[in-house]
């Protein structure tokens, strides 16, 4: 049982890849808090926001095995 975490932009440097599987967690909070310190803090950024199965999310949502969570930082634009 696992999740797809998905990281766009600068958070794929944050996170050292694209994406990865991790265990299936109950709720995206556990998954995060299940991370890398640094990481779980960077994705914590009030900024950051985060979509499931490609619906945006906002809170601590639950998940279920299968879930892609992404991962998505500020963007800008002209």
């Amino acid at each position: 049982m696992a999740i797809t975490l998905v990281f766009l932009g600068r958070l794929e440097d944050a996170a050292g890849s694209g994406s990865r599987e991790v265990p299936a967690a109950a709720s995206l909070g556990q998954a995060i808090a299940a991370l890398d310190p640094h990481l779980a803090d960077v994705l914590r950024g009030p900024r950051i926001r985060c979509a499931v199965n490609g619906t945006l999310v906002q809170g601590d949502v639950p998940l279920r095995d299968g879930d892609e969570v992404a991962f998505l930082p500020p963007v800008s634009g002209g």
